[in-house]
C-alpha cells in the first residue's frame, strides 16, 4: 500500500534512498539547530556519497527555506537585521539566481569540485575563525554577496563568505544567528527558481525534498535543545573536521 502511494508521487521510488534522505536531513537539521548553519554542508557531504551532486543540491531547497525561516523569525530585532544586511542579501539574490539557472552549463566534475572546495573553506574558516578586515560599507556587502551567490548557485553552500564577513564585523551571537537566517532565507527562493529553470528541481525532487523538510525541522528542534546542554565547541570541532575530510574527498573525486 505504502509502496503504491509512493510510486504514484515518486516514479523512481527507492525505499533505501528515501531512508537515506530522511536520516541525512534529520542529522543536518540537528547541526543547523545546534550551530545556526551547516545544513547544506552536512546533507551534501552524505548525499553525494550515493547520488548525483546536482540531484543532491536540488534536494536541499525546501529544508533550507524552512529551517532558515524558523531561524530568522526566532532571531532578535528582525527589522534591524534586514536594514543592516540588505545589500549583501540583494547581491546574493541576484548572483545566486544567475548561477543556479545556468548550472547545467557547468560540467559535473566542476560542480563536484566546487562543492568540495566550499566545504573545505567553510570548515577551515570556522575552525580557525579567520578574519578579513571588512567594514560595514555597501561595497563590502555587495562583494561578499556576489562571491557567496556564486558559491551558493553552484553548490548550495554559500555560508563561508557570509560567515567570514559577520565574524570580521564582530556581530554578537544572537544577531549572528538572525543575520544568517535572514540572508539564507531570502536567497533560497531565487536558488529554487534557478534550479527549476535549469530543470534539476523537478516534481519528483520536490517530493523527496519535502521529506527532507519535515525531518530537518524535527532535527532542527533537537539541535536547539542540544545547544543548551552539549559542549558546543567540542561538537563543532568534531563536525568541522568531518566536513573537511568529506570536502577533500569531493575535490579528489572531481579532479581525478
Amino acid at each position: 500500500m505504502i509502496d503504491t502511494i509512493l510510486n504514484n508521487f515518486i516514479p523512481n521510488f527507492s525505499l533505501s534512498i528515501l531512508m537515506l534522505i530522511a536520516i541525512t536531513f534529520f542529522l543536518a537539521g540537528i547541526v543547523k539547530g545546534f550551530l545556526g548553519m551547516g545544513l547544506p554542508a552536512t546533507a551534501i557531504a552524505i548525499l553525494t556519497l550515493v547520488i548525483d551532486p546536482k540531484e543532491a543540491i536540488a534536494l536541499l531547497v525546501l529544508p533550507i527555506i524552512a529551517t532558515n525561516a524558523v531561524q530568522f523569525m526566532h532571531g532578535p530585532e528582525i527589522k534591524s537585521t534586514v536594514r543592516n544586511f540588505k545589500y549583501i542579501a540583494i547581491a546574493n539574490v541576484i548572483t545566486i539566481f544567475i548561477v543556479s539557472s545556468s548550472i547545467n552549463s557547468f560540467p559535473e566534475y566542476f560542480v563536484t569540485t566546487a562543492i568540495g572546495c566550499s566545504m573545505v573553506v567553510f570548515s577551515v574558516n570556522t575552525l580557525v575563525g579567520f578574519r578579513l578586515p571588512m567594514g560595514p560599507g555597501v561595497m563590502w556587502q555587495l562583494l561578499v554577496g556576489m562571491v557567496a551567490g556564486f558559491l551558493g548557485g553552484i553548490s548550495s553552500i554559500w555560508s563561508p563568505p557570509i560567515v567570514m564577513y559577520l565574524i570580521s564585523r564582530k556581530v554578537p551571537k544572537e544577531q549572528f544567528i538572525g543575520a544568517i537566517g535572514f540572508i539564507f532565507l531570502v536567497t533560497s527562493f531565487p536558488l529554487a527558481i534557478g534550479y527549476a529553470l535549469a530543470g534539476i528541481l523537478t516534481f519528483e525532487i520536490l517530493t523527496k525534498s519535502l521529506i527532507g523538510l519535515l525531518v530537518s525541522l524535527a532535527g532542527f528542534r533537537v539541535g536547539e535543545l542540544f545547544r543548551r546542554k552539549v559542549a558546543q565547541d567540542t561538537f563543532r570541532k568534531f563536525l568541522l573536521w568531518a566536513f573537511l575530510a568529506l570536502g577533500a574527498r569531493l575535490i579528489a573525486t572531481g579532479i581525478f
